[in-house]
């Protein structure tokens, strides 16, 4: 997760004093690296993936499930067996934001050979199966994207009718009041000062014990001026109340905060606590980075509605598919003044969105006429990007980034060789955590220019994960030799953002998306259609479609991806295995758009719609939690079919990572 530094992390306060020194030398490191490969051409394909794992642990006796905060202890001895033995050893082991995750990526990435697609799957496999071997008895490594948590805190919730409040039944309630904890050990939040995160419901040892983290969940709260604030709408069932409201009478900050019919959370967990699924590219050169970082931008909305995997909040059923607004107000550290709500007055500008969320400049030529969101720049260092020859579109896309402060600050590193280290460049860009990310080469290295495609929910299976992963890889290969062209209003991707976090939106929901993406009308894949003249085209280039039919196609209105990326395996020498596990991954994922196949969230709640224990009030008790996970890890293992998630593309593997299996 970012940029992971060693030392003394310095308060808000004394980071606050060195905002502006992070930011001018930032701006100088990032100068000296693109001066120094700018012209850098030719650099091989190469990409790989990312995938965040839970420790979760199992009670068959009394039907729980605890997430297990043991991850620092399990990624050393990863990485002591693996990549400080070997350094050839293919996986590698990183930190995540909880202490009950950790992240794999392959030990080296992948290249440009057809080939390789036909070993990611065997390297996910690989993943789960060292860290599971590690764990205990009835523990198991999960890739799960949000954790249905139960909480800890006594607060009551109350259906209202005619203003008179009706607690629910004491059977219910006795479920979810004073709940146990949901850590293994068990923890108690720290809502009293001197805490983290101050949460209500999220214990601070729950978090990395690596001093950036808490460093950085403390300092954003500060910076903001109070505990973040993150309102997820519940699923209103047949006995959900309604207005559904919680109330916190110890809490006047939460009180004033949660809004009714919504699952309230107070905490960076809530939000860097899930899981993800990421895919980083390396270009041949800076223009393809570009080229590509614009592309896939609008891509991001499609494939997150594709992977929707999260949506269960705080032990509730709620009315979201997808993680994304959730992460996005976890880390939102703007002040009331950037926010609107204040006249400016300490801040310098008003901010439109939180530091996650969705890009907002496209940095390609052909991407400049689409930037039709209004960009809020530091202009003195555009100024200074302009008069060093960067060009417009580079420059105001850092100058918008540069707009934040530094969040952590470790006081060894504020005084830094500008030519030959990167940290404070680093610092601001590692925390604008964007939907794409354009990543300069570290200096010094042989790392060439990259981009970073962020947007996936985790899915369940190593098959699954493996089908996002290569269905986004090959795009990436298709858009470069195809010359392809999605790209659209910028602010119709954002409309595209917030419609994709909804509730089935890939059977529900209508997205805008390029009408003629083959540059023009220039058909160079079959099934493009005919050209349209460019008349037409400034007409009417994009249109409401459907995933099904931007995935799948649909005659007379769109060629489809899927089609697209047959035609192209068509004209490319691939052996047989190969093109067999690539037409599997995306005979996935063209079932999951036409609804063939259900998303993991989708399929989750059906499970607990399902389960006996269920009243249909938009509670999920402990037991269904540890009935879902419970399955959740059998499917991964193969100790059970499912085919409404994944039909008959699941292919098996020949060993079983499970410690967790229950005779129940």
């Amino acid at each position: 997760m970012g940029l992971l530094s060693q030392g003394s992390p310095l308060s808000w306060e004394e980071t606050k004093r060195h905002a502006d020194h992070v930011r001018r030398h930032g701006i100088l490191q990032f100068l000296n690296i693109y001066h120094a490969v700018k012209d850098r051409h030719k650099d091989v394909l190469k990409w790989g993936d990312e995938v965040e794992y839970m420790l979760v642990s199992f009670d068959h006796e009394h039907k729980k499930v605890q997430l297990v905060l043991s991850g620092e202890e399990v990624l050393e001895t990863l990485q002591e067996k693996g990549e400080r033995t070997n350094p050839n050893h293919p996986t590698l082991w990183r930190p995540e934001y909880g202490s009950y995750m950790i992240e794999g990526t392959p030990g080296q990435p992948y290249g440009g050979t057809m080939s390789e697609f036909n070993t990611v799957e065997d390297n996910m496999r690989k993943r789960r199966k060292e860290a599971t071997s590690l764990l205990g008895e009835n523990q198991a490594v999960c890739t799960i994207t949000s954790f249905p948590r139960r909480h800890s805190l006594d607060c009551n919730m109350h259906s209202f009718r005619g203003w008179r409040p009706l607690p629910l039944p004491v059977s219910r309630k006795n479920l979810r009041l004073g709940c146990p904890g949901f850590t293994l050990p068990e923890c108690k939040p720290n809502p009293v000062e001197g805490g983290a995160s101050k949460s209500l419901f999220f214990p601070d040892e729950a978090i990395n014990k690596h001093p950036r983290f808490s460093t950085l969940t403390r300092n954003i709260r500060h910076r903001r001026g109070e505990k973040v604030v993150i309102n997820v709408p519940i699923f209103k069932d047949k006995n959900t109340p309604s207005p559904f409201i919680e109330t916190f009478p110890e809490d006047d900050e939460a009180a004033k905060a949660s809004k009714p019919d919504h699952i309230y959370m107070d905490a960076m967990g809530f939000g860097m606590g899930n899981c993800c699924l990421q895919v980083t590219f390396q270009a041949c050169s800076i223009s393809e980075a570009r080229y590509l970082y614009d592309q896939l931008a609008t891509i991001c909305p499609i494939v997150m509605a594709l992977s929707a995997a999260s949506p269960f909040y705080r032990g509730y059923v709620s009315d979201i598919d997808c993680r994304w607004g959730v992460i996005s107000a976890s880390v939102d550290d703007r002040t009331r003044e950037e926010r609107g709500l204040e006249p400016l007055k300490n801040s310098n500008y008003r901010i439109s969105k939180s530091r996650y969320d969705s890009i907002d400049s496209y940095l390609s030529k052909c991407g400049e006429k689409y930037n039709d969101i209004d960009l809020t720049i530091d202009k003195e260092i555009y100024e200074q990007l302009l008069k060093e020859g960067i060009d417009h579109l580079l420059a105001q896309h850092v100058a918008h980034l540069f707009i934040r402060d530094p969040l952590t600050l470790f006081e060894e590193k504020i005084h830094l060789d500008d030519a030959n280290e990167s940290d404070h460049f680093e610092n601001i860009q590692s925390t604008n955590w964007q939907t794409m990310r354009f990543k300069p080469p570290p200096p010094n290295s042989d790392i060439g220019w990259r981009v970073e495609f962020r947007p996936m929910e985790v899915q369940l299976t190593d098959f699954e994960n493996s089908a996002y992963v290569v269905f986004v890889v090959l795009l990436t290969r298709v858009i470069l030799s195809y010359k392809l062209d999605f790209l659209i209003p910028l602010s119709k991707v954002d409309e595209n953002m917030k419609v994709a976090q909804k509730r089935d939106a890939v059977l529900k929901e209508m997205f805008y998306f390029r009408k003629d993406i083959c540059k023009g009308g220039n058909a160079v894949v079959d099934g493009c259609g005919k050209a349209q003249n460019s008349t037409e085209l400034a007409v009417e280039e994009y249109a409401l479609m459907s995933i099904d039919t931007i995935i799948n196609g649909k005659e007379g209105v769109f060629p489809g991806l899927i089609p697209i990326l047959n035609s192209y395996l068509e004209n490319m020498e691939v052996d047989v295995d190969t093109r067999c596990s690539i037409l599997n991954y995306l005979k996935l994922i063209k079932k999951r758009a036409s609804g063939e196949l259900m998303t993991v969230a989708r399929w989750m709640r059906e499970f607990i719609a399902n389960h006996p224990d269920y009243k249909q009030d938009s509670v999920i008790t402990d037991e269904m939690n540890y009935s879902l996970i419970l399955k959740c890890n059998q499917i991964a293992n193969e100790l059970c079919e499912c085919p409404e998630l994944l039909g008959s593309a699941l292919r098996k593997v020949k060993y079983s990572g499970s410690k967790t299996d229950s005779s129940n």
